[in-house]
C-alpha cells in the first residue's frame, strides 16, 4: 500500500525547529517525511528527530543525500542515516554533463550501480532521483531513456520535472514499475513554468494514483517549490493520501 509523505524541502524557508517541522507535516497528515536540507550530520539531533517520529507516528520514508557525501565520507554518512531509521537512499542530483552522451550515461550508472552495492550491505536501497536536465537528446531519445535502460536502480520519478521536461508521466510511471518505489508528488503549471501546490496544476492525478497503486509503490511525497508551503499542508497530505 502506497502512504504519504513529505519532503522535507518542501519546509526549506520555514523558520522553525526541524522538531517543530515534523509536529507540522504529522499534523497535517502525512505519515512519513523524507529528508534533505535541515537533516545534516553536522547540525542533526538524532535523538530528538528519533521522539519526535516515535511521538507523532511518522516514518522515516527516505532521504536525500548528495553523492559526494557517500563517495566521500561513506562509512559516517550511512551510519548517520542508519541512526535515524532510514532504508531509502536517495541520490537527489547529477548535473547535465551525466547525460550529454551514451558513454557519459554508462559512467553515471557505474557510478550509482558501486554505491548502490555498498549500500545494500548495510541494508539500504540507492534511488536517483531525476530533474529535467536528464531530458538531453542523444539521435532520437532522451538521456534520461538511456540511463533508465542503462542501469536497474530504483529511480524516484519527480513528476513536476519530468512534465517540465514533456514527459508523459503516467505511462513514465507504468514503464518503471516496481522500480518507482517512491514517487515525488510535485505539481507542476506548464503554462507558467512553475511548481504549484498539488492539485493546481497539470499533473494527472488520477493517472498517478492508478499506477502507483499497479506498481505498489511504497510512498508518494509530495513536494513544493513555491511561496506558503505551510498553507499547503492539509490539502496536500489529503490530495497525496488519496492518490493512495
Amino acid at each position: 500500500m502506497t502512504r504519504p509523505a513529505i519532503q522535507l524541502y518542501t519546509l526549506r524557508t520555514v523558520d522553525r525547529p526541524v522538531i517543530e517541522l515534523l509536529e507540522l507535516v504529522a499534523d497535517a497528515g502525512f505519515e512519513g517525511v523524507e529528508f534533505a536540507y535541515r537533516i545534516t550530520d553536522e547540525e542533526t539531533d538524532v535523538d530528538a528527530v528519533l521522539e519526535t517520529l516515535e511521538a507523532t507516528g511518522l516514518d522515516a520514508a527516505s532521504a536525500h543525500v548528495p553523492i559526494e557525501a557517500l563517495e566521500d565520507d561513506f562509512a559516517e554518512t550511512v551510519a548517520f542515516y542508519d541512526d535515524l531509521g532510514v532504508e531509502h537512499v536517495v541520490v537527489p542530483w547529477l548535473d547535465a554533463d551525466h547525460f550529454a552522451s551514451s558513454g557519459a550515461i554508462a559512467d553515471a550508472a557505474t557510478r550509482l550501480e558501486s554505491l548502490a552495492a555498498d549500500l545494500a550491505e548495510h541494508g539500504m536501497t540507492l534511488h536517483y532521483h531525476n530533474h529535467d536536465h536528464e531530458y538531453t537528446d542523444l539521435d532520437g531519445r532522451t538521456g534520461f531513456d538511456a540511463f533508465v535502460e542503462a542501469t536497474d536502480l530504483p529511480i524516484e520519478l519527480d513528476l513536476g520535472l519530468a512534465l517540465a521536461a514533456r514527459d508523459d508521466v503516467v505511462e513514465r510511471l507504468r514503464s518503471l514499475g516496481e522500480r518507482s518505489r517512491l514517487v515525488h508528488l510535485k505539481d507542476y503549471d506548464a503554462a507558467a513554468g512553475k511548481s504549484v501546490p498539488v492539485g493546481e496544476g497539470d499533473l494527472d492525478l488520477d493517472g498517478i494514483a492508478e499506477a502507483v497503486t499497479t506498481n505498489d509503490s511504497e510512498w508518494l511525497i509530495y513536494e513544493y517549490e513555491g511561496a506558503d508551503p505551510v498553507e499547503t499542508l492539509e490539502r496536500a497530505a489529503a490530495r497525496t493520501s488519496d492518490c493512495c
